[in-house]
């Protein structure tokens, strides 16, 4: 838990992010005391402005950190895969090695479920993505997985499929 002045800057800073400025998004950041930047909340919002930033070599290290300050949430295990995929050194296979752990830990998170099945349909493993796609249809429900689904580029070799279920 943040206290005064940490939480107001962490505070301007979500506010920065929504403005679509995440360098001073970032700048109301680095006043946060240094005992508290590895918070799960203020490396979450670390995070998402340095995917916003298309920083994915400083995401994946707060990702990491994310899933060691707080293994029990699962956004810290999707945000590492999703900037593994994205790093020099990473790529699909990467990201797909560090997401399937944690559909063990989170199987009702469909996200999971969901991001396996991208990245399987990408490395051209249809049969495993279908797998994927059928767990995550069951979480999300039809109508949002197809919204969902039919408009991600990375299921584009099944959209077909997708649309008639």
């Amino acid at each position: 838990m943040l206290f005064p002045p940490d939480n107001f800057h962490l505070s301007a800073a979500v506010g920065w992010v929504e403005l679509g400025n995440p360098v001073e998004a970032l700048a109301e950041l680095e006043k946060i005391a240094a005992r508290y930047r590895d918070e799960f909340v203020v490396l979450e919002v670390e995070w998402v402005i340095r995917a916003e930033q298309k920083d994915w070599d400083a995401g994946l290290d707060i990702a990491r950190r994310m899933v060691r300050a707080a293994s029990e949430k699962a956004s810290g295990w999707l945000h590492q895969a999703y900037a593994l995929r994205r790093v020099k050194e990473g790529g699909l296979k990467a990201a797909w090695e560090s997401l399937l752990p944690a559909y063990e830990k989170f199987p009702n998170e469909p996200i999971i479920a969901y991001n396996l099945a991208c990245y399987a349909c990408q490395m051209g493993n249809t049969d495993e993505c279908r797998d994927w796609l059928q767990r995550a249809l069951k979480l999300l429900g039809k109508a949002e997985f197809k919204k969902l689904a039919l408009n991600d580029p990375d299921l584009k070799a099944l959209w077909d499929e997708i649309r008639d279920l």
